[in-house]
C-alpha cells in the first residue's frame, strides 16, 4: 500500500513563510513516486499550520491525484490548552481529526493515528475511537504510533475485535535507536501489522551534515529541532564516520545507506523522512534502489555501532 519513502511534513513545514519551500519538496516527492504525505494535528510552528499548508498544496497542485494519495495524520500530542487537549480520550481523538480534515480540506484521511499511549485512558476508549474514526467515514485506516510490544498487541486484539483491524504501526528507528528489535517487529509480524519507521537518519546524525561542525542553518542550531548538541559526542561522530566508509563502499551515501538498513527487515513497510530540500528527498529516493546488505556489511555496521 505505501511507498517504500514516505515523506512526513513535520515541524518545519509550518507557517506562512515555508510554503513555497514546502510546496517544492511535497511536488518533487510526489513526482518521485512518494504517495504518502505523513501529518500530525500539531506540526507547525505554530501548531496545525503544516496541515494547512498541505490543504493549500493540495488544492491548487495535487487535487487531481487525491485518489492516488495517501494522507495521515496523528493526534496525541499537546494541540491546545485544557484537559481534552491531548493524550487519547475519545473526545480528543475525534475533536482532533475534525480539525484536522477542516485545515486540509478533505472530507477523509486514508489513515489516521493513535500517536502515543495514554497512560491514564483505557486502551479500549482510545482504539474505540479509532474505529468509530473509521465506521463514520472520516478515516479509511487507523495506526498508533511509538506502542510498547505489548500495548501493540492488546491494540491491535481490540481493534480486531471492533472490525477495525490495526493498519500500521509508526515507530522511531534508526541505527542508533533499535528498540523496536526487542520485541515489536516480532509482535507487528504475528499481528500482520504494516511498519512505517520514522527517524531513520536520527535527526540527521546518520548524514555527513555535522562531520565538519555545526551548520548555523542545521537542526541542531534551531531552538525547535529535535536534535541536540549534546548528541553529538565526540565516540557519536567518530562511529558516523566510520559508517560513511561503510557507504561508500556501497556505492552509497551515508543517509541512503542508514535509509536502506532500516528497510532491510521485511516487517518494515517503508521509511517516513523529513527533509529541508528537494535533494533530500532524491537521495531517500534511490535509496530505496538497493536495501539489500551482505552478511559482511551487516556484521560490519553492527561492529561499528556496539564499538
Amino acid at each position: 500500500m505505501l511507498p517504500a519513502i514516505s515523506l512526513g511534513l513535520w515541524h518545519n513545514f509550518g507557517g506562512v513563510d515555508r510554503f513555497e519551500e514546502g510546496r517544492a519538496m511535497v511536488l518533487r516527492a510526489f513526482d518521485l513516486g512518494i504517495t504518502h504525505i505523513d501529518l500530525a494535528n500539531n506540526y507547525g510552528p505554530p501548531p496545525g499550520s503544516a496541515e494547512e499548508n498541505f490543504g493549500v498544496i493540495l488544492k491548487k497542485d495535487l487535487a487531481p491525484f487525491r485518489d492516488e494519495l495517501v494522507v495521515s495524520t496523528k493526534a496525541g500530542y499537546l494541540m491546545w490548552p485544557g484537559p481534552y487537549g491531548e493524550w487519547g480520550s475519545r473526545k480528543y481523538l475525534i475533536a482532533s481529526l475534525e480539525q484536522s480534515l477542516r485545515r486540509m480540506g478533505l472530507e477523509y484521511v486514508d489513515i489516521f493515528y493513535s500517536h502515543r499511549p495514554d497512560p491514564n485512558t483505557p486502551l479500549e476508549e482510545t482504539m474505540g475511537a479509532l474505529d468509530y474514526a473509521v465506521r463514520s467515514g472520516k478515516a479509511l485506516y487507523v495506526g498508533i504510533s511509538s506502542y510498547s510490544a505489548e500495548q501493540t498487541r492488546q491494540a491491535a486484539g481490540i481493534l480486531k475485535r471492533l472490525g477495525t483491524p490495526c493498519l500500521i504501526h509508526q515507530p522511531r528507528y534508526n541505527m542508533f535507536d533499535r528498540w523496536i528489535e526487542d520485541g515489536l517487529l516480532s509482535v507487528l509480524g504475528d499481528e500482520g501489522i504494516g511498519c512505517i519507521v520514522f527517524s531513520p537518519l536520527a535527526q540527521g546524525m546518520l548524514t555527513d551534515r555535522y562531520l565538519e561542525g555545526i551548520p548555523p542553518d542545521s537542526r541542531v542550531a534551531k531552538p525547535h529541532g529535535f536534535l541536540k548538541r549534546d548528541q553529538l559526542t565526540d565516540d557519536r561522530m567518530e562511529k558516523v564516520r566510520r559508517l560513511q566508509e561503510c557507504a561508500r563502499l556501497r556505492g552509497q551515501s551515508l543517509a541512503q545507506m542508514a535509509t536502506a538498513w532500516v528497510l532491510r527487515h521485511a516487517e518494515v513497510t517503508s521509511a517516513l523522512i523529513g527533509a529541508s530540500r528537494p535533494s533530500h528527498i532524491e537521495d531517500a529516493v534511490a535509496a530505496a534502489d538497493n536495501t539489500s546488505f551482505s552478511n559482511d556489511e551487516l556484521q560490519k555496521i553492527e561492529g561499528i555501532l556496539k564499538s
